[in-house]
């Protein structure tokens, strides 16, 4: 995972009106917290911030008065509207330190025909060191069969990386199509007209 550096301000006001007003000025409200310390409440560039936490457990290193704090994206809030980020906590990591992050699982290669492929669980829990975390982890797929399973022990770690699910845990079910019952089909319009009796006109 690659390293992004940030330049950063202390921020001294608070409360909604001060986070709107940093906001119009093209800075988000963050805070640096972790390690027993005193949480720090920083502002920080939003474009340049918004690009470096594309990557999920973006390691940041902001510079804040000439001090720079080597940290790691943890709760990012968004506008559920326009999407644009309003809010950051990260967390304080030294280098060589181990932490624990959430991974998302990458699906890659194609199934036999007719095996439909759930995705049972979208993210693993690891322990990995605070400056090598994956990006992601791949499952692969290729040829697999209707009724197959791939589970957490299944999925190959990076070097230096543990996982801290259930062995047993879930990742990749294979299964059948599902097929719809439509139920008995109707006997046409026409045909079952002709099966009534002739009405009695007489």
């Amino acid at each position: 995972m690659s390293e992004q550096k940030l330049p950063a301000e202390v921020r001294n006001e608070f409360g909604k009106g001060a986070a709107r007003q940093a906001r119009r000025a093209n800075k988000i409200p963050a805070v640096i917290y972790g390690h027993g310390g005193d949480p720090l409440h920083v502002l920080l560039p939003a474009k340049a911030t918004t690009l470096a936490v594309r990557t999920p457990n973006a390691l940041l290193t902001l510079e804040v008065d000439g001090t720079e704090h080597l940290a790691l994206a943890k709760d990012i809030q968004r506008n559920p509207l326009k999407q644009i980020i309003e809010h950051i906590d990260l967390l304080t990591v030294r280098r060589g330190e181990k932490v624990e992050v959430d991974v998302t699982i990458h699906i890659e290669g194609e199934a036999a025909p007719e095996v439909v492929v759930n995705l049972e669980s979208n993210t693993v829990l690891v322990e990995a060191e605070a400056t090598h975390l994956p990006e992601s982890l791949t499952v692969n797929i290729e040829g697999r069969q209707v009724g197959e399973h791939i589970h957490a022990s299944d999925i190959q770690l990076p070097a230096g990386t543990r996982l801290l699910i259930d062995a047993d845990t879930l990742i990749v079910n294979l299964a059948a199509p599902t097929v719809q019952d439509l139920g008995e089909t109707e006997a046409p319009a026409e045909e079952a007209g002709a099966a009534e009796p002739a009405a009695d006109n007489s």
